[in-house]
């Protein structure tokens, strides 16, 4: 019988080679621009779907955007009028610089334009979520942005900022551009009396970021009525923020939720 001792395995053997440790699969990679877009329209028609699943509609308010890889100054959006619940690939549309449609037989919502073409011009941001929903808009009017109660909540850490002007909807291009001109480089920006806007270097990050922003919003605001919750210090919202609020996590956050939405309703890939 052999009396070799097994070799010792280092304690971080486990770790997958990505920032976070988690065996995240790496991006895609494809072969055309046409092939870009088809994923890209897919999953835009996808974070309709699973907008309206969470409850996010709110009769023609909420839009969500993703740049075209190849003419980069357009950008396709959900259509006015049509519910989350039922768009479709085929029901998209695709808007220039000018607000007009150049793709698709929908109409532009005058908000999507004003305030997505105007982020839209940040080289990063290939991506935009908006909506009006309920805990967004409750902590809107408490003129309250998130803190770090929890480790999903520091994903915004330093990365949010608060919008407190209203001057009514947003349907002039400066409305939007004064939007686009506070957010800045941030992750998010919570709109008082309005909602809430998520942005992401690709759409699965920022349908990602809106999600966990609504659910912390609540956490927070439960919290609050509970009683005085004890946030992280600096250092360790810091260190929640590097994992939680990683880029390829929120990629993967969202794959997930691609692989639940379109097993449940695959009509949402029609073209």
């Amino acid at each position: 019988m052999s009396t070799t001792a097994p070799e010792a395995t280092a304690p971080e053997a486990f770790l997958a080679d990505t920032h976070t440790g988690l065996p995240i699969p790496a991006d895609p990679v494809f072969a055309s621009a046409d092939d870009e877009r088809r994923h890209r329209k897919q999953r835009l028609a996808a974070a309709m779907r699973l907008f309206g699943k969470a409850g996010y509609a709110e009769g023609i308010s909420g839009h969500i955007s993703v740049r075209d890889p190849e003419d980069l100054d357009t950008f396709w959006v959900n259509p006015f009028g049509v519910s989350f619940n039922r768009v479709r690939v085929a029901d998209l549309i695709r808007v220039d610089a000018a607000g007009r449609v150049v793709d698709g037989t929908g109409k532009v919502n005058p908000s999507a334009f004003t305030i997505h073409s105007k982020i839209h011009e940040r080289p990063e941001a290939n991506a935009i979520a908006h909506g009006h929903t309920v805990h967004a808009r409750a902590l809107g009017a408490l003129e309250r942005l998130l803190e770090p109660y929890d480790q999903e909540s520091a994903a915004f850490y330093q990365d949010q900022v608060l919008y407190g002007d209203y001057d009514g909807p947003a349907i002039k291009i400066e409305h939007g551009q004064d939007i686009a001109d506070r957010l800045g480089a941030k992750r998010a920006m919570l709109l008082r009396h309005h909602g809430l806007i998520t942005v992401g270097g690709s759409l699965e990050e920022a349908v990602h970021w809106f999600f966990t922003y609504e659910s912390c919003a609540q956490v927070q605001l439960l919290a609050l009525s509970a009683g005085r919750p004890v946030p992280m210090s600096h250092e360790q919202a810091l260190l929640a923020r590097d994992g939680f609020g990683d880029e390829q996590l929120g990629r993967y956050s969202f794959q997930i939720m691609w692989d639940e939405i379109t097993a449940e309703q695959p009509d949402l890939l029609d073209e």
